[in-house]
This record gives C-alpha cells, sequence and structure tokens, in this order.
C-alpha cells in the first residue's frame, strides 16, 4: 500500500477526527480511502451516463417510453 502525506483544511480536519471519535471509521486513513472508493464508484456511474447519452444521439430516436428508458437507467445503476 502507498503511504502519502497530506494536508487537510481545519474544519476538514476537525470533521475526519470526529469521524474516528464516533467510532464510524478506525482511522482517518480507513475514512479517505473510504471517501475515495466513493467517489470512484460516483465517477463510473457519470462516465456510463454520458457514454449511454453519446450512444443515444449518435443513434438517432427510440420508440420506447421516457418511463421505461428511466427504470432501465436505474436498474443498471443501483444494481
Amino acid at each position: 500500500m502507498a503511504r502519502q502525506s497530506i494536508t487537510f483544511t481545519k474544519p476538514n480536519d476537525e470533521w475526519l477526527k470526529s469521524q474516528v471519535d464516533n467510532e464510524e471509521y478506525s482511522s482517518k486513513s480507513e475514512l479517505v480511502n473510504d471517501l475515495i472508493r466513493q467517489a470512484r464508484k460516483q465517477q463510473a456511474k457519470v462516465d456510463w451516463i454520458r457514454a449511454k447519452l453519446e450512444s443515444a444521439e449518435k443513434s438517432g430516436f427510440t420508440d420506447d417510453e421516457k418511463t421505461n428508458i428511466l427504470a432501465q437507467s436505474k436498474a443498471l445503476l443501483n444494481g
């Protein structure tokens, strides 16, 4: 595992400390790694949506109902 030294603003450091003090996480490192994992998952969702939109724009029109398209998208994102 790579070891890094990073600096936090005072409010961010206090928030990190409070999460550890509340036993939500065992260390600041664990918390920061969890936040990064969440950000990566969110970015993957954004990338997926962007690719779908680009593909849809290139493919033209569809006869699918918008509620069906929305349900399919939500299922793919959540599952």
